[in-house]
């Protein structure tokens, strides 16, 4: 399913509806049909601009988000469950089942129990196999969501007509992700699930543009060079990125740092232009100015073991980057050919620190959302 932004097929309807006869369907088919979905998870820069309320207020700079797709994939599998009951298993996270009308959606996993409610996919088990650490700051529910959805509407093809564009995926998965999660949320992580490969995504700044424009940084034949320039650590404990978010949706609210913001979008925009032309010194100096404001906005979106990381990797001519809203999580890292490889053993030595945290192999993934359905024999 994945590809270039805007490769889209046919959807008579219009609409991602469902019918009341695939949630009857549903657990019947399952008995004879094996469906799977994965997305894959991501690396970002400039994260934050993609919620509306930044965007719009900075429509004047043209705000962008860059991510890049890698092959920690989110794995879901639908299987039979007991009619009218919901269960949801996650690596990383307790089993939980509850009757489709009753299953919370502030629970763990109430991500999950929401897109199943809008399937009324009752009598199913929901199983989600992720190669990303759990809460590792990678995107890995957003990849989830995207999965599962996926999953879903291949389930009920025959009833819902052909597979919609992956731009109705994306809004949908991101739709339903912000109607749960009670604050405002990005929608990057769901364009690199669904997408793939390596982007710049600019936001609407009229009403005349779509939601989100795609630009293919580094395209498919290059990714496997770009791979030789990144690296990627786990810092060995989760994130915990909502509040740090909270605070930047608060302090852009009430009008403060608003410049910093502008720098920050920016400093964005010219990492996608020095990525674009392969200047790995150029886009590792933006990654660090706006890593570097960030810090100054919100000190503790790097712990003690990420400052190590990230101070390292500027004293070694790289550019480093906590993923997502950082608080946790993971580490990476840009640079030109040698001081990405002279940073590697460092870092190696610096995570040895921290019982949990490990450097973790990166390969872009040119992929995006997939989606199998097999009869079993």
């Amino acid at each position: 399913m994945g590809g270039e932004p805007g490769r889209e097929w046919d959807d008579p309807a219009g609409v991602l509806g469902v019918d009341e006869p695939m949630a009857n369907r549903l657990t019947h088919l399952l008995e004879s049909t094996s469906i799977e979905s994965s997305a894959p998870c991501r690396i970002d820069m400039g994260g934050t601009l993609d919620i509306s309320t930044f965007f719009y207020a900075l429509g004047h700079v043209s705000p962008c988000t860059f991510n890049a797709a890698i092959n920690l994939r989110t794995r879901v599998k639908l299987l039979p469950f007991r009619e009218g009951m919901i269960k949801v298993s996650s690596t990383g996270f307790d089993s939980a089942e509850y009757p489709i009308q009753k299953a919370p959606f502030d629970h763990p996993l109430g991500l999950m129990f929401a897109i199943a409610a809008y399937f009324n996919g009752d009598g199913i088990h929901i199983e989600i196999d992720s190669a990303s650490p759990p809460r590792s700051a990678l995107g890995g529910s957003s990849a989830a969501a995207v999965a599962l959805i996926g999953a879903f509407l291949a389930a009920g093809e025959s009833v819902t007509g052909p597979n919609p564009p992956l731009k109705k995926i994306v809004m949908l998965a991101h739709g339903i992700e912000a109607s749960v999660a009670g604050v405002p949320c990005g929608i990057q992580d769901q364009l690199a699930a669904a997408y793939g490969g390596v982007h710049g995504w600019f936001w609407p700044i009229s009403l005349q543009d779509p939601p989100f424009r795609g630009k293919a940084v580094i395209r498919q034949p290059s990714h496997g060079k770009l791979q030789q320039h990144l690296l990627l650590a786990y810092c060995g404990v989760p994130h915990i990125s909502a509040r740090i978010n909270a605070q930047w949706i608060q302090q852009f609210l009430s009008g403060t740092y608003r410049e910093s913001w502008e720098e920050i979008a920016t400093c964005t925009g010219a990492f996608v232009d020095a990525l674009s032309r392969k200047d790995f010194g150029r886009a590792a100096a933006c990654m660090n100015r706006e890593v570097s404001i960030r810090r100054e906005m919100t000190p503790d979106v790097l712990d003690r073991l990420g400052e190590e990381l990230v101070d390292a990797a500027v004293e070694n001519r790289c550019g480093a980057r906590f993923t997502g809203a950082g608080g946790g999580g993971c580490i990476w890292a840009i640079g030109p050919d040698e001081p990405i490889r002279r940073l590697r053993p460092i870092w190696e030595h610096v995570l040895t620190q921290r019982k949990d945290a490990r450097m973790l192999e990166v390969e872009i993934d040119s992929t995006g959302l997939t989606v199998s359905v097999e009869k079993m024999p």
